[in-house]
């Protein structure tokens, strides 16, 4: 709810409620924070011209436009008064370890910093605009209303040359006519500090817009940095681990024909065969390398061929997605086709990947038993996760008694 919305919804309660005093009083302190602000930048100016002959002048000087920032934050904790919905700051976070230089520059390097000292310069000029028009509003309906008072007295009053009231019949008419402005005051207050607040948003508020581009930069930047610490882990298995137990395992064929124990030296191959399987298989989990050189399509052939349900795939590209994508949509087979061996009971299952109007799809069914449920840290916690991180989607459809239907859609640029 805010100043808009409430008078819309009710006109008539909106009179009886707090919100023409939130506006009133939101209209009135405009004045005196502008006030101040200006006797802010009148000292600094002052000092900074006065000093210029000097390296501290200038120093003085730059921080005028960071009095705007100051002044930008009172104005989004006002906004609270008319808008309780929430007003982040536009600022970037100030790197830590920054000095007092470091800080005013980086301050100074924003497009926010400056796009809040014109908002101060605006909120300056239109500060006598909110002072005048409550202030005439008050005083035309309160001298109105007290008209009968005034006439009793013998006192004359005078709109100008237009009109003069100076009969009871009159005077009791311009009260109600008082009562009228009074009444139309709490919607022009209303109207006049909503219009000040929503300009305020407009300037000095982070926009959706903005923090959806910087949500996703960090997805991006996440992805990227998984990317490569899944690529360092795959290059160190293979050219490591991989290399030293094959070497182990040519050692000890060479020890066998030279006559050492034969029982001990099976064992040690045999030892030595299963951890270089569970290496490779640790690595394809990481990154097959089927889907570097040959891509998804068989990849996902690759996974069917390993599943123990039979598994129907049809596969359309006619290109290949970029690798974040790629990847994404190789795990997202994988992880769904081992939940229907594990889980489901089917006997077949079927994945389907498209791709078209900038959207990589991937729908995987089966004829299970269904009832799957996204529990919180579950695999299909996980795949969401792993599609959001590209600003994908999942669904899923499993009533009981099957079929389920997950299907995931990641966007996917040309």
């Amino acid at each position: 709810m805010n100043v808009w919305r409430a008078m819309a919804r009710n006109p008539v309660r909106f009179v009886f409620s707090s919100w023409p005093w939130r506006s009133l009083a939101y209209l009135a302190t405009t004045p005196l924070v502008a006030v101040l602000w200006l006797a802010v930048v009148a000292v600094l100016l002052l000092v900074g011209v006065v000093l210029a002959p000097l390296v501290v002048g200038f120093g003085v000087l730059a921080c005028v436009p960071l009095t705007a920032v100051v002044l930008a934050s009172v104005e989004r904790w006002r906004l609270r008064w008319l808008d309780p919905r929430a007003a982040p700051s536009a600022h970037r976070a100030v790197p830590d370890g920054a000095g007092t230089r470091a800080r005013v520059l980086f301050r100074l390097r924003e497009s926010a910093t400056w796009r809040e000292l014109g908002y101060a310069l605006l909120f300056s000029v239109l500060a006598a605009v909110d002072l005048m028009v409550p202030f005439a509003i008050i005083v035309g309906s309160t001298v109105a209303v007290g008209a009968p008072y005034l006439v009793a007295n013998g006192d004359r009053i005078m709109y100008g040359s237009f009109a003069t009231v100076d009969e009871p019949l009159e005077a009791w008419l311009t009260t109600l006519l008082g009562l009228a402005i009074a009444l139309a005051g709490c919607y022009a207050f209303a109207a006049l500090a909503g219009g000040r607040a929503a300009l305020a948003r407009a300037l000095l508020v982070r926009a959706p817009a903005e923090e959806l581009i910087e949500v996703r930069a960090s997805r991006a930047r996440l992805a990227d940095a998984f990317e490569a610490e899944r690529r360092r882990i795959e290059r160190d298995l293979h050219d490591g681990a991989q290399q030293r137990l094959t070497g182990l395992i040519m050692t000890l064929g060479l020890a066998r024909l030279d006559g050492a124990a034969p029982d001990l030296i099976d064992k040690a191959q045999a030892e030595a065969r299963a951890a270089l399987e569970e290496l490779r298989d640790l690595v394809h989990g990481i990154h097959p390398s089927v889907l570097t050189d040959r891509g998804l399509a068989a990849a996902v052939d690759s996974l069917a061929d390993r599943s123990p349900v039979p598994v129907d795939v049809d596969v359309e590209l006619p290109e290949r997605p970029p690798e974040p994508v790629e990847s994404a949509a190789y795990f997202v087979v994988a992880e769904a086709l081992a939940n229907v061996a594990k889980h489901s009971g089917a006997s077949l299952a079927r994945v389907r990947i498209r791709r078209g109007d900038g959207t990589l799809l991937v729908e995987v069914q089966d004829d299970g038993g269904g009832g799957a449920e996204p529990a919180q840290g579950g695999g299909l916690q996980g795949l969401a996760d792993r599609a959001a991180v590209h600003d994908g989607t999942l669904r899923l459809s499993s009533p009981p008694g099957g079929p389920t239907i997950l299907r995931v859609e990641i966007p996917c640029a040309s």
